[in-house]
């Protein structure tokens, strides 16, 4: 990836639900770990009320990358 890859909001779109619940799972994932060391556990819920602002910056990355790898498998790159 050599060149700056646009970023298409429809793939955007289409592949936030996906990141979103990946973070979700992440974060919950994490809390649990935190357990070990004394920390409180985060809750399924919080996770995924905290996944949808977190999920943002992720899918951008997600998409820039697929993205990519489209252009790529289309010799556009």
């Amino acid at each position: 990836m050599s060149k700056q890859t646009k970023v298409t909001p429809k793939l955007f779109l289409l592949l936030y639900p996906f990141t979103a619940l990946a973070v979700a799972i992440n974060l919950f994932m994490l809390g649990l770990m935190w357990q070990t060391v004394g920390l409180p556990m985060i809750s399924p819920v919080a996770a995924l009320i905290a996944c949808v602002p977190l999920g943002l910056p992720a899918n951008w990355w997600i998409t820039r990358w697929v993205q990519g790898l489209i252009d790529e498998a289309e010799g556009r790159s």
